[in-house]
């Protein structure tokens, strides 16, 4: 076999760079089999080289159905990355893989590829072919007995990959046009809108008590006495919750309206929404 064929078999085995294929062969004595191993080798290194870089771009790898869905984020160093065929091609497949696998981790890094190859093996060949880190982020499967699954993508860049995603589940015993009307506007709302949690209760205690430290940092220096200070701060941290708890958020496509007025004009019941998640590059 000519050099050039060994070189082009290289590439479609390993999807390793022509300059890289040509030097492990030379360092292999034109061994294919060894030249893979060493490209591997250096791939691996590569990668780890890489892995120190941030990685705040990339994507956002809805898959599933109405049963149970799920999304998972692929981050990479740019956006140009983020639209190159090959990482959206890889993006989709761990998508489903992601869905299968219920959201972990552990067992998605485990399994197999189309290519037999494990999903570990894939992830350092493209970063070495790539240039670049990439690396999983956050990843949530959604499935509620007796519950509808409702998907919402924004910015999408090819089928299932966009950069924002949204799964909302929602219980009830009618199941109709309605019902499925409403779900689509919802997960469009939470999209927009960005809701911390279902209800203004719920948010993080964490979160509520940041807010409350910087809106008593932004108090100290403003000369009002104590009481009214206090009476602000209460009113601040009030309209905080409000405005991100679903329940209580005005309604994007009437902002007169609240979420819960919507729901109870519909005649759902009031803990209609069992779960909803929204994942966006970036945040």
């Amino acid at each position: 076999m000519s050099d050039i064929n060994k070189i082009k078999n290289l590439r479609q085995s390993t999807g390793a760079g022509f300059k890289d294929c040509n030097s492990a062969l030379k360092e292999s004595n034109g061994d294919i089999e060894k030249a893979a191993e060493i490209l591997r080798v250096k791939g691996i290194a590569k990668a780890s080289k890489k892995m120190s870089r941030d990685a705040k771009e990339g994507v956002i790898v809805f898959s599933g159905d109405t049963s149970k869905a799920s999304i998972i984020e692929i981050n990479c160093e740019t956006d140009f990355v983020a639209k190159n065929d090959d990482f959206i091609a890889f993006a989709k497949e761990i998508g489903e893989i992601n869905n299968e696998c219920s959201s972990d981790l552990d067992k998605l890094n485990k399994s197999n590829m189309s290519n037999e190859k494990s999903v570990e093996e894939n992830l350092v060949g493209l970063i070495a072919k790539i240039g670049e880190k990439i690396t999983f982020g956050r990843s949530k499967t959604v499935s509620n007995e007796n519950c509808k699954n409702y998907i919402y993508q924004h910015s999408v860049l090819k089928d299932n990959v966009s950069k924002l995603a949204v799964i909302l589940s929602l219980s009830s015993k009618k199941q109709n046009n309605e019902l499925d009307n409403f779900g689509k506007h919802l997960s469009m709302h939470i999209a927009a809108a960005n809701p911390m949690a279902i209800k203004s209760e719920n948010i993080d205690e964490n979160i509520v008590n940041k807010e409350q430290e910087l809106i008593a940092e932004e108090l100290k220096n403003s000369g009002k006495p104590e009481e009214i200070a206090k009476k602000i701060s209460l009113g601040k941290i009030n309209k905080f919750k409000e405005e991100n708890g679903l329940m209580s958020q005005f309604w994007v496509m009437e902002p007169k309206k609240r979420v819960k007025d919507i729901i109870s004009e519909i005649g759902l019941n009031s803990d209609c929404v069992e779960e909803f998640v929204r994942f966006k590059i970036g945040e």
